[in-house]
Parts: C-alpha cells; sequence; structure tokens
C-alpha cells in the first residue's frame, strides 16, 4: 500500500513535522515542543503528549523544555488577546453547542465509581484500604473544567481595558449564550457562566451594566439557578428537563446536570450507605437510590452531542489563558477605578 506523506511547515519557524497516514512519524526538536502548546487550531492529543514527554529527555532537559514551553505560552497568551469570543463562535446559540460538545465529551470519560471512590476519599469514616484516589481523575477534571469555564467569561469581560463599548458586547454574549444553554438543557455551562457574571471583577462594572439590554434577562437565569431554599428552582428545572428527556429527539436528548450539585447529591446518598439498620444489615435500599440516580446519569451522558462541531472554537475554549482571580480583580479596576472604600482597600491590597 501506497503511503501519503505530508510535511507541515509553522509558520514562525523553519522546522517540519512530517506525517504518515495522518499519524506523526518525525520532526525537529523546536517543532514538536511547539506542538505541545495549544493555539486556536490545534490540541496536543494525550497519546502526543505521553510519547513525547516520555522520550524528550533523552534529548532536551526537563528544566529546558519547561522553560520553552513558558516562553511559546507567553507569545500564545499576547496573541489570544487578539480574539474576540463572539467573532470566533458567531452566535451565542453555536456557542452554546459547542459547549456542549465539551460538557458531554468530558462527562462520557467519568465512570460512575469515581462519585463513590471521590466520598471514599473525603469520608473520615471509611477503612483508609477502600480509597483508591488514582481513578478519580476524569472527576476532577471536570470540576476544572467548570471552574475554567468560569474564568473565562471573567476574562473575556475584563480584559476589554478601554472600550466600555467591547465590555458591554462581551457581558451580552456571555448572557445570551447562558439563554441558549438554559434552552438546550446544558445546565453546568449555565450555571459556570452565571457563576462568572456574578464574580466581583464583572458585577461590580456598574457602568458597563448600565449600558446593557440584557440585565432583565440576566436576573431572570440568576433566579432560576439561585441557591435559595437549596436549589429549589433549579432542581425543578432538571426534574422537567429528566422527565421530558428523549435520546431520539435532538431538542430534548441533551440533559447536563451541574456537576457540584449532581455530586453533593451521590456524596449525600453514599454517606446514607453506609449509616447500617439497628440491626446490624446494610441498608439496600439505599443502594438502589444511589443506583438509581447513577443510571439516570449515565443515560445522560452517554447521549451523542447533536450539534455541528466547530473543531476552532473548542480548541480555543478548553486552551486560552485565563486570568486568576487577582488578575481578574486588577483588570476590573483598570477597566472603572475602585468606588468604595471596601473596593479602595483591596485594590491598595492587590498592588
Amino acid at each position: 500500500m501506497t503511503n501519503t506523506w505530508l510535511i507541515l511547515q509553522f509558520s514562525s519557524c523553519s522546522q517540519a513535522l512530517v506525517y504518515c497516514n495522518e499519524s506523526l512519524v518525525s520532526g525537529r526538536l523546536d517543532a514538536l515542543v511547539g506542538n505541545l502548546v495549544p493555539t486556536a487550531d490545534c490540541y496536543p492529543d494525550r497519546a502526543f503528549l505521553f510519547a513525547f514527554l516520555l522520550a524528550s529527555r533523552l534529548f532536551i532537559k526537563p528544566h529546558d523544555l519547561l522553560g520553552q514551553i513558558s516562553s511559546r505560552c507567553q507569545v500564545q497568551m499576547q496573541d489570544s488577546h487578539k480574539t474576540e469570543t463572539d467573532e470566533l463562535c458567531g452566535s451565542a446559540e453555536c456557542m452554546a453547542q459547542q459547549l456542549t460538545h465539551i460538557e458531554l465529551e468530558r462527562l462520557s470519560y467519568i465512570g460512575a465509581e469515581e462519585f463513590v471512590q471521590t466520598f471514599a476519599i473525603q469520608t473520615p469514616l471509611l477503612d483508609p484500604s477502600y480509597k483508591d484516589p488514582r481513578i478519580t481523575t476524569n472527576y476532577e477534571v471536570y470540576l476544572e473544567w467548570s471552574t475554567r469555564l468560569k474564568r473565562l467569561v471573567i476574562t473575556d469581560i475584563v480584559r476589554h481595558i478601554k472600550s466600555k463599548k467591547q465590555r458591554v458586547r462581551i457581558v451580552e454574549y456571555w448572557v445570551d449564550t447562558a439563554k441558549e444553554c438554559f434552552n438546550i438543557g446544558n445546565f453546568n455551562s449555565l450555571m459556570a457562566i452565571i457563576a462568572g457574571l456574578n464574580t466581583v471583577p464583572v458585577s461590580r462594572l456598574k457602568r458597563t451594566w448600565c449600558k446593557s439590554e440584557v440585565t432583565e434577562q440576566f436576573t431572570i437565569l440568576d433566579n432560576q439557578m439561585s441557591s435559595l431554599e437549596n436549589y429549589a428552582s433549579y432542581k425543578a428545572l432538571l426534574r422537567a428537563a429528566a422527565a421530558r428527556f428523549n435520546k431520539d429527539d435532538k431538542r430534548l436528548c441533551i440533559v447536563i446536570p451541574v456537576f457540584t450539585l449532581l455530586a453533593k447529591e451521590i456524596h449525600n446518598l453514599c454517606d446514607q450507605c453506609l449509616q447500617k439498620l439497628p440491626n446490624g444489615h446494610i441498608n439496600f435500599e439505599k443502594f438502589w437510590q444511589l443506583a438509581k440516580h447513577m443510571t439516570e446519569f449515565i443515560t445522560w451522558k452517554q447521549i451523542h452531542c447533536p450539534f455541528p462541531k466547530t473543531a476552532k472554537v473548542i480548541t480555543y475554549l478548553q486552551a486560552t489563558p485565563v486570568l486568576n482571580d487577582e488578575g481578574a480583580l486588577l483588570a476590573s479596576f483598570d477597566c472603572e477605578p475602585p468606588q468604595t472604600d471596601y473596593e479602595k482597600d483591596l485594590y491598595e491590597k492587590l498592588l
């Protein structure tokens, strides 16, 4: 069989990566290092990362490799500031669909046993021999994704330091995206976006919000996901979505629960499973309840996302740099100077 060879040239240097039948077979060291850094067009897969990091120490010292990656990331971060999220994706509906792709893919990796093991690790009541932190990786990665999305929303808004008009536009875009996530049934992305808009760096931008035309819409969504009465409104929405769930109807096949709340509910059931009956028997009714919840979750996470997939947007959402808490606050104060005594004190502590 004749092999098809393809050589990809990096625009920033003269190095090349050589592929055969879409599989990487060789390359210059600089090009391979460059392939480690995510871009808006490319996200390195796990197989490449493992293979390169395993054997690269034969050609480059680990600390030198880290230095090169850090330098490339700084360049990538500078370039990312030129990317406008709403221009990259277009409509808020499209953005909500791409977020749903990410949610379902990451959910698909999580095994039911990870919930039980996470509970086991956290409870002091269980024998240490039953605790295995090695099988909770996908669970932890999913939690990190939710945090990342919240920080992406914050970063996307406060990075427009000199343009209030741009900030208003981005706020409106993310509120519209939250509404589309609500319509789809993607409650986890919805909650992360709402959380990002509610953080101090964004919520304090009074001059930005007063110009926005989506304040009322945001308030409605915020109330739907409110923590009042133990998230009663959200739980009613989730029950309604679960009741009309139909895996064969693309309008009704998506149910993505708020992961932290799902995990809390599962952990509560695990705790009840630990409580034996007065006669010393294991309470198997609680086992049934736990299994019922997990079966429903497994059904939801196995759904194939029915929307068109835009790889460039998905890569951007997962790879573009985001600000930490301190950086976001400083950027927010650069957007609109501190007004209250509390804000002024907070600003001084950050400097």
